[in-house]
């Protein structure tokens, strides 16, 4: 074995060793049986229009360009990876990026509520990441909310002439961060804090991701611009038919 190669297999022994032992905590995808079964409900529902939404106009855009499936697969693809990579915060939790800024600049905000669901469903399933009672909840905030900003920063900083990096990059960074303020608001309907309430609770949930959500979202708005520069490189058809086809 050659000196590269085993420097290769050496570094991926680490990586397994220290993925293998590190300890189990409580992910910002909220963990199943968490939240009261009415709060679960209710969280469901005022997801269906948008995944209902989602679902028709990936059914369009196929129905116009089959082509599209590549990107819509790579931005499922996207999300799955980089939110199953979990960061381990304060007081026993962790936090992680959410990917969706990448498919809300391509596709729309609708699009990426019906790729989130699905690798949701996978991460509760296969990684116990999330839950199945709480799937509604964390589809509203990961797959919608943050999405939903994330496109209406993209196209505000686009329509008012800023760089379409510096838009890319802010979309992204903002639609992560907005994801964990709509989950600490969920948290915090659910246990409001016996003295100062809802508003009180959103703060300490805030608190507790903030340390390690800051500095992830900065990645996240860096690596969503580096992707989207490789795309154009190596998809330009592919872009061309999403209205993304001029340079960044």
């Amino acid at each position: 074995m050659k000196k590269r190669e085993r420097k290769i297999v050496l570094t991926a022994a680490v990586m397994a060793v220290m993925f293998g032992i590190s300890p189990r905590v409580n992910a910002m995808h909220i963990m199943e049986g968490y939240l009261p079964a009415t709060h679960c409900i209710a969280w469901g529902i005022l997801s269906v229009p948008f995944l209902l939404a989602g679902f028709f106009s990936i059914k369009r855009r196929l129905q116009t360009d089959r082509r599209s499936i590549t990107l819509l697969a790579m931005a499922g693809a996207y999300i799955f990876v980089i939110s199953s990579l979990k960061i381990p915060s304060v007081t026993g939790s962790c936090s992680h990026m959410t990917g969706t800024g990448l498919g809300a600049v391509l596709f729309g905000p609708a699009v990426v509520s019906v790729l989130g669901i699905i690798v949701l469903i996978f991460q509760a399933i296969l990684l116990a990441h999330g839950g199945l009672t709480t799937l509604g909840a964390n589809t509203f905030s990961m797959t919608i909310a943050g999405p939903v900003l994330a496109w209406a920063i993209y196209r505000l900083g686009r329509k008012f002439g800023i760089s379409k990096r510096i838009s890319v990059f802010l979309s992204a960074a903002l639609g992560d961060l907005f994801t964990y303020c709509m989950t600490s608001c969920q948290l915090a309907l659910a246990f409001p804090s016996r003295e100062g309430g809802v508003a009180l609770s959103a703060l300490k949930f805030l608190g507790v991701f903030a340390p390690t959500q800051l500095p992830l979202a900065v990645i996240e708005g860096v690596l969503t611009v580096i992707i989207l520069i490789g795309l154009e490189t190596y998809a330009q058809p592919e872009l061309s038919t999403l209205g993304r086809g001029e340079n960044l």
